[in-house]
């Protein structure tokens, strides 16, 4: 079904892993869609013209640095320019650095606060004055199981993605008497380029295989034992902007194999 026709949706991160799983779903669902992250060009503008084809919409790519907050506020200026309107935002940019605190470099520390968590309130605050404005919104903060619980080695992005569900609860509850919702998705692990980072690292540092370390990473804290897929993460976001979702506000919604079950 086309539950988003006409709607336009931001998603922040999307050139791979889940938010690229969700930009595909959301144009999948008839929304014109906004991709925006790194890489190649030459592959981001084959992402898009593939998404645009398949889904039968528009779907266009606006580049940002999401750690400089004037970059975050532009992209969703230029996105209303481009498009009109922004109904559904996906805030899911983030970077990860591990390292014990007194050896985490502070320039890592500062970026991952400012993609993972600042870029979000840069984002939302100039697409809130139009959502605002037309009575209508969706946002949508990927955060983590790491925004529930923590682990060691992880100071930045644990305190980054708690602080994005804080974020998500103030949101919801300014635009509480709206149309306008805001709520947060907790992933466990999931196969992105990000955790196969972290794979490889652990695989590397032990001296073992690439399929051990992934087993011993994602056995640690995911009683299933499997990676959560990008497409029921991208399943979940749409459900979020549909107006099934229309009462749900400041939810934190984990989808992590049992991790914060715990």
């Amino acid at each position: 079904m086309k539950t988003l026709e006409n709607r336009v949706a931001l998603v922040t991160g999307s050139t791979s892993g889940i938010g690229l799983a969700m930009a595909r779903r959301l144009a999948m669902a008839g929304a014109e869609v906004v991709m925006n992250g790194f890489g190649d060009p030459a592959e981001i503008d084959c992402l898009r013209e593939e998404i645009a084809e398949s889904a039968k919409t528009r779907v266009h790519f606006v580049p940002a640095d999401l750690s400089k907050g004037a970059e975050a506020q532009m992209l969703v200026k230029q996105t209303l320019a481009l498009c009109g309107r922004i109904d559904v935002l996906i805030n899911n940019a983030g970077i990860q650095h591990v390292s014990s605190i007194p050896d985490f470099p502070d320039d890592k520390w500062d970026a991952v606060i400012a993609i993972n968590l600042s870029s979000a309130f840069h984002t939302s605050k100039i697409a809130l004055a139009d959502m605002q404005k037309r009575g209508w919104g969706r946002i949508i903060n990927v955060a983590s199981a790491h925004g529930l619980v923590a682990s060691i080695n992880k100071s930045a992005y644990v305190a980054s993605k708690h602080g994005i569900i804080g974020l998500t609860k103030v949101t919801a509850l300014e635009n509480a008497k709206t149309q306008i919702t805001c709520n947060a998705i907790c992933p466990g692990w999931v196969d992105t380029p990000l955790v196969r980072k972290q794979i490889e690292a652990r695989a590397a540092a032990q001296g073992v295989s690439i399929d051990d370390a992934t087993r011993q990473l994602v056995g640690e804290k995911q009683p299933s034992e499997r990676f959560v897929s990008p497409e029921h993460l991208a399943e979940l976001a749409l459900f979020l902007t549909t107006e099934a979702g229309g009462s749900i506000t400041g939810s934190a919604y984990t989808m992590d194999g049992g991790w914060t079950a715990q």
